[in-house]
């Protein structure tokens, strides 16, 4: 072979490499009707016995009636969709340079939006609305939750699978130390992060050499053990029964009792004793928990630590290379995402006064997961829009009960084929000579644990 053309395949070859996931392959009109026939095809597979067959009662008992127009309807929807989505992706001739510029335009978005939500946030209690405190509540916690996980999936690509085991491990530390002791909630929350973090300590040196999908089985295995431990160990946490009576936090000694007496908030400064003041201050706490979480993993990630780990979630061997103590990248991740996820677990237990093991389950670290993947790798407004849309997203379909589940699959389906890296895929170098320039999600590597 020629020197020149060996020297232009090979160069053709590196870029096709640097183009990896990027690299889109065009399809023509039949090729683009074959693939949208193949989707609707498994629609049909699919939505056939969903869809199709409804269960009546009769005087016989129960039967079944077949709806073919609403299947026929359903499958048109997914060829027709394929179609328009083919058709969308092949029009785009520069993918990474596109999603750089809507990266760009996220990133200057979200530092109008972040201080708007924010002040949102603050106001919200004045509101006066229960419902609207408590669902902020329940997504804060899952925000805090999501960014304690992204130090460890979306910084150092250690994909986990069990973080329910930290959330759990400080929601019982906190109702074991303060039923049995006494304690309150503000010298138990330390002491429940702490605990957390130690639990992250323990999964980590186990899961030092493991990568990948082995890691990922070995978290949940974890999470699972956690759940059974906390099942079956009747003794020190009442096994299926729970724990009740887990005491509320207090603003500097004061209680939030509804009688009024001095010693309470609304004894002290002479108001009508009001629920609405309990869950506003609880409302409150979980803000400054969170607001806290945010700003310390923004710190960490632009520390020598935290560009150690998003050196190992790049590439684990130039890591090593470059003298970088593996060991103690992978140890620190899982223990800090751990202590913000015992923190969490803290404060959930004394929102709900009595907690039980059916409340950290698997369903809680996927959940969890999703909302750091949805986000996008590392972006800490990303988690936050996306515990936004997922939980906030979820009560607004409570009215349509029967099609609640179908519409958050659909939109979840929407945002990972129209946004596959993340809400907000594009990643900021921590460090920089000069201005930084936003990075595209196709050249920013996910980790592989």
């Amino acid at each position: 072979m020629p020197l020149r053309a060996w020297f232009a395949r090979r160069v053709s070859a590196e870029e096709a490499a640097q183009a990896g996931p990027s690299r889109i392959v065009r399809l023509g009109g039949n090729r683009r009707l074959r693939d949208a026939g193949l989707s609707a095809l498994v629609a049909l597979g699919l939505f056939g016995p969903i869809i199709g067959l409804q269960t009546l009662e009769s005087p016989r008992g129960l039967g079944l009636h077949a709806r073919p127009l609403q299947v026929l309807i359903a499958v048109a929807c997914v060829f027709v969709g394929r179609v328009a989505w083919l058709a969308w992706r092949d029009r785009v001739r520069h993918p990474v340079r596109t999603n750089r510029r809507v990266a760009e335009a996220l990133t200057h978005a979200g530092k109008f939006i972040g201080p708007v939500l924010l002040v949102c946030a603050v106001l919200l209690p004045f509101t006066g609305n229960r419902y609207y405190i408590d669902t902020a509540i329940s997504v804060l916690i899952y925000t805090m939750l999501g960014w304690g996980l992204n130090i460890v999936v979306g910084l150092a690509g250690l994909l986990d699978l069990g973080y329910v085991a930290f959330y759990a491990v400080g929601a019982y530390s906190f109702a074991l130390l303060s039923t049995t002791y006494g304690l309150g909630f503000w010298t138990c929350l330390p002491i429940a992060g702490l605990l957390a973090a130690l639990t992250g300590l323990l999964l980590g040196f186990p899961v030092l050499r493991l990568r990948g999908d082995y890691l990922a089985i070995v978290t949940l295995g974890f999470g699972e053990i956690i759940h059974i431990v906390l099942l079956n160990w009747v003794s020190l946490t009442n096994g299926p029964n729970g724990i009740g009576g887990i005491p509320r936090p207090t603003f500097f000694g004061l209680t939030f009792d509804m009688s009024g007496e001095p010693g309470t908030f609304a004894g002290t400064f002479g108001l009508e004793p009001n629920r609405l003041q309990l869950f506003g201050f609880l409302y409150y706490v979980i803000l400054v928990l969170a607001l806290l979480t945010n700003w310390l993993s923004l710190r960490l990630r632009r520390l020598p630590l935290g560009r150690a780990w998003e050196a190992l979630r790049e590439d684990e061997i130039a890591c090593r290379s470059l003298g970088i103590n593996v060991t103690n990248t992978k140890l620190t991740a899982f223990a800090i995402g751990a202590m913000f996820g015992g923190f969490a677990g803290a404060f959930f237990a004394t929102r709900q006064v009595f907690i039980s093991p059916e409340s950290f389950t698997f369903i809680e670290s996927a959940t969890v997961l999703a909302i750091v993947v949805m986000a996008g790798m590392g972006s800490q407004f990303g988690v936050a829009l996306a515990a936004l849309v997922m939980i906030g997203g979820f009560e607004i379909f409570r009215s349509v009960q029967e099609y609640r589940m179908l519409l958050f699959g659909i939109g979840l389906v929407a945002i990972m084929v129209l946004r596959p890296r993340g809400l907000v895929a594009g990643r900021t170098p921590s460090v920089a000579l000069g201005e930084a320039q936003e990075i595209a999600a196709e050249l920013v590597a996910q980790g592989r644990g």
